[in-house]
């Protein structure tokens, strides 16, 4: 597992790359704000309910949360579960909701 700033991710939505993006937090969380990533909340992550994102363990996929507590949790796991390349987003929703006012 690494870690990607908000300004790295952003660089590379800008650029249209085909991104990977998992958002662990609950779904009131992410009708309140998203970035358009696939909902898989923390809690079916760790007791490996991910068959929606089964075909991106040879992805690199970028996980978040609110800050990047949740997020580093659900790394750990999806690595355990056999992904190959995730990456933490350094300071979660907070951070890119900052970096895009």
């Amino acid at each position: 597992m690494h870690n990607i700033t908000v300004q790295e991710l952003k660089q590379r939505k800008d650029a249209n790359e085909t991104l990977y993006i998992l958002d662990v937090r609950e779904p009131s969380e992410y009708a309140e704000v998203n970035m358009g990533a696939k909902l898989i909340p923390l809690g079916q992550v760790l007791s490996g309910q991910i068959d929606d994102i089964e075909d991106w363990k040879d992805k690199e996929v970028i996980v978040h949360c609110r800050s990047g507590v949740r997020s580093l949790n659900a790394c750990m796991m999806l690595e355990q579960l056999g992904f190959i390349n995730t990456k933490n987003l350094e300071g979660g929703i907070i951070a890119w909701v900052a970096l895009n006012q």
